[in-house]
């Protein structure tokens, strides 16, 4: 039986469709290159059945956790690289990077503005300051957009030349802000700027929502540490859980120390069984990001063909897999995020409604249907019940079926203009 998408609808998703043939054969050629870049990857190391087996308890000796590492090394041009199920999100892995680099009486700068809002708390900007970075005696710095939302140059130039600045962190990704998301040849610019102006800070960047989505990586231009979730990109939608970071190999180990503790670092850890999802996920990543993105670009063009704003635009080259949509009315964010939670293909006859979540300073919707609980590589939309009444959307396992939830999203606002 058909989903009940109005004919007007339907007619919609396929002038789009049509529209982006452009967009869409971009998007395959540059999956085809991180396809071919991942599977070289394997077969350099020798990925065996072997692999695959769990440890417990300590996990001592686990051939295929540690190998997965180097794989990520390999695909990501680093010197070294940690995938744990340890990390329970992209936040723990970007923290555990800071408290590693960092130390009582060093200086931190956000080079792009306010970090994502679950990092706030992290850094000492927001909650009680238990255990944050404030409380550890480390200060914070950041370097606002300039007013045409842009990264600000020599702002950054000038803020990393403190002399106790020990760290730069970048996000890849626009969060919950309005500019847009970084491009990997822009961080590059950023790096080199830092460089030159300070040539012993560490440049970390936060790649969450950008692995694979361009044919390099942010570590390939001059980032020092990458960090990201394995819920989202390189997860490929199969992994449980995880994080990884990849970089230069003593940030990475002191990292390492901080996942677990001092002495301890990465040699303990079990994986649990989970190897297998964390191997094939990665190999199926590059494949079921440009499946989020065309999603993506599809959201954009059909909501721009209903007359809403959207950043990017349907004919923008993308850097990440989130598509924001200006909505403007919270009436009009709550049934879109209706019409994405019917398109899930879990708790598909649940309504979405804001509620107050941990680390952040409003409520937020969320709508996700997902296998794996929170995962942004699947279809998902949500947003902070603030003006300008943003919806933040990303994801898509296929785009068969992430084409379907933004037509039902789309149908949603039209029944309720109908009334």
């Amino acid at each position: 039986m058909p989903l009940q998408i109005s004919d007007r609808v339907r007619a919609l998703g396929q002038q789009a469709q049509r529209e982006l043939a452009e967009q869409f054969d971009r998007i395959d050629e540059i999956a085809a290159f991180n396809t071919e870049k991942v599977l070289a990857a394997f077969q350099k190391h020798k990925v065996a059945e072997s692999f695959f087996q769990g440890t417990t308890g300590y996990g001592y000796d686990d051939l295929g956790r540690e190998a997965l590492g180097e794989i990520y090394a390999d695909i990501f041009c680093t010197e070294d690289a940690m995938v744990r199920i340890n990390f329970v999100n992209g936040t723990h892995a970007i923290a555990s990077a800071l408290y590693g680099v960092l130390r009582p009486g060093d200086v931190m700068v956000s080079a792009i503005g306010a970090p994502y809002d679950t990092l706030q708390g992290v850094i000492g900007i927001t909650g009680d300051g238990n255990g944050s970075l404030k409380e550890f005696g480390i200060s914070y710095r950041q370097v606002d957009l300039t007013p045409e939302n842009t990264p600000d140059l020599p702002g950054i130039v000038q803020a990393v030349q403190e002399p106790n600045v020990k760290a730069v962190l970048i996000q890849r990704s626009r969060g919950y802000a309005t500019r847009a998301s970084l491009s990997v040849e822009t961080i590059g610019t950023i790096c080199q700027a830092i460089r030159q102006a300070n040539p012993h800070v560490w440049i970390l960047v936060d790649n969450c929502y950008g692995e694979f989505v361009e044919t390099i990586e942010p570590t390939q231009v001059g980032a020092d540490l990458i960090m990201g979730s394995l819920i989202k990109n390189p997860g490929g939608g199969l992994a449980p859980m995880g994080g990884y970071v990849a970089g230069r190999r003593e940030l990475v180990e002191s990292t390492a120390m901080r996942m677990t503790v001092p002495g301890i670092g990465r040699e303990c850890g079990a994986s649990l069984g989970n190897n297998r999802a964390l191997y094939q996920g990665l190999f199926l990543a590059p494949h079921t990001v440009a499946q989020a993105t065309k999603t993506a670009v599809f959201a954009a063009k059909v909501m721009e063909l209903l007359g809403y704003r959207t950043d990017p635009t349907s004919q923008e080259i993308r850097h990440d897999i989130i598509q924001m949509i200006h909505l403007e009315k919270p009436e009009a964010v709550e049934k879109f995020c209706k019409g994405i939670q019917a398109g899930a293909p879990v708790d598909s006859y649940v309504t979405p409604v804001p509620w107050d979540m941990p680390g952040y300073d409003c409520p937020v919707i969320m709508a996700a249907g997902a296998f794996i609980q929170g995962a942004s590589i699947e279809l998902s939309a949500d947003a902070p019940m603030r003006p300008p009444y943003t919806v933040y959307m990303q994801g898509g396992l296929t785009f068969e079926s992430g084409k379907l939830g933004i037509l039902l999203a789309a149908d949603e606002l039209l029944r309720e203009a109908r009334r």
